[in-house]
């Protein structure tokens, strides 16, 4: 193997270069990325960017050191075997790495609606979260959250309008979702509602009634950035589908990030995890497929949120389990854990408890089972629940 490309320009791509270049690889690297900024990293943008503790969250990325050919502002728009065409041409490679992330969704209407996926958008939506503003944010799960925080911190009048039946209920459920109702409080939360458009001024709901917003923020989710590859002959689903390998059906080609909808064999399905953990783990599996190695990826995935004065975390796979138990009440510092049908612990969502987290996900890693009794008492640490 001679040339890789990468195709995506963020923390992905760059890890999957670090990793080629750390095992060996002394061929030629080339990296193109949409945007042009040099590659950075997407979660400050919507904690210390947005709230303007900083400017930026670039990576620690030399091309010149790591001997790659980086190409800024080049979008890539279709692959065939051994080719990918961009932009500005073609780029043809032995190997490739398919690390084009997500791309946010949007409602319909012609008015101006904020999005939160690009350094250019947080710092465009700092500018806009002035005192005073008032600012409709569409969608309450992890970016709805976040950007609701920043702007009542700076005291904007916030309005958060969400589908479901309670904040998160999409990311968690809607029962875990009610326990963090009382940190909207001073803001105007509508739940069970729908916005049917974004108009001029703000949006009309589902049922005609208008909302005025001097901002409009959408935070309802992110599809996988495929769509340059809609005619080319590899298996899309959900993002580039790929084994536990991190390799894709076209020959060459791996998959990592956001775009990447892999087989996990600890849950036995297809993951596509849209969180900093992946992009920072997986590229080291793909660098190793590419290079003919023998690697699996099946990470426990791993996601933190930063909302209202509060560090959210959660780790594994809530859908793999069968019983939901709590540990500790909503007024104050508790984690939630899912346990499987064998009382395995499944996922858990910690919330001020960093320490079950940690020792959290060592249990899922481990698969140990727990004694549901004990667990439920939160001054007992989650490790000396094993059974």
């Amino acid at each position: 193997m001679n040339h890789v490309v990468v195709v995506g320009a963020g923390l992905a791509g760059v890890r999957s270069i670090e990793a080629l270049r750390a095992r060996g690889f002394d061929g030629a690297i080339t990296l193109v990325g949409a945007e042009r900024h040099r590659p950075y990293d997407r979660p400050p943008l919507s904690k210390a960017v947005l709230l303007g503790a900083s400017d930026s969250s670039y990576v620690d990325f030399d091309a010149d050191a790591l001997r790659v050919d980086f190409r800024p502002g080049v979008g890539a728009t279709s692959l065939r075997p051994g080719v990918v065409e961009t932009t500005e041409g073609e780029l043809p490679y032995d190997g490739l790495v398919i690390a084009t992330g997500a791309d946010p969704v949007t409602v319909p209407g012609e008015g101006q609606q904020h999005v939160l996926r690009t350094l250019d958008d947080a710092l465009e939506l700092r500018a806009r979260l002035v005192p005073g503003a008032r600012v409709l944010v569409i969608g309450a799960g992890w970016i709805g959250a976040e950007v609701a925080t920043a702007a009542r911190r700076v005291g904007c009048e916030v309005i958060v309008v969400e589908a479901g039946a309670a904040p998160l209920a999409q990311a968690v459920g809607p029962e875990i979702g009610a326990r963090t109702l009382s940190w909207y409080d001073g803001i105007d939360l509508r739940l069970e509602t729908m916005v049917g458009s974004v108009e001029e001024g703000g949006v009309e709901l589902v049922g005609g009634e208008f909302v005025q917003a001097h901002v409009v923020v959408t935070g309802i989710g992110v599809r996988p950035a495929v769509e340059w590859l809609a005619g080319a002959e590899i298996d899309l689903h959900n993002g580039v589908v790929t084994d536990e390998h991190l390799r894709a059906s076209l020959p060459g080609v791996v998959a990592v990030g956001d775009c990447a909808a892999w087989w996990s064999r600890r849950y036995g399905t297809r993951l596509r995890v849209e969180h900093w953990d992946t992009a920072l783990g997986a590229p080291e599996v793909a660098a190793a497929t590419l290079l003919g190695e023998e690697a699996v990826y099946d990470p426990v995935p791993y996601f933190w949120s930063e909302q209202f004065g509060h560090m959210l975390q959660y780790a594994g796979h809530r859908e793999a389990g069968e019983r939901l138990l709590y540990r500790g009440g909503p007024e104050g510092k508790w984690a939630a854990v899912w346990l499987t049908g064998d009382d395995r612990l499944a996922a858990v969502l910690t919330v001020d408890r960093p320490r079950d987290l940690v020792q959290g996900r060592r249990l899922i890693a481990a698969g140990r089972r727990l004694d549901a009794n004990r667990l439920v008492d939160p001054d007992i640490s989650l490790r000396d629940c094993v059974v």
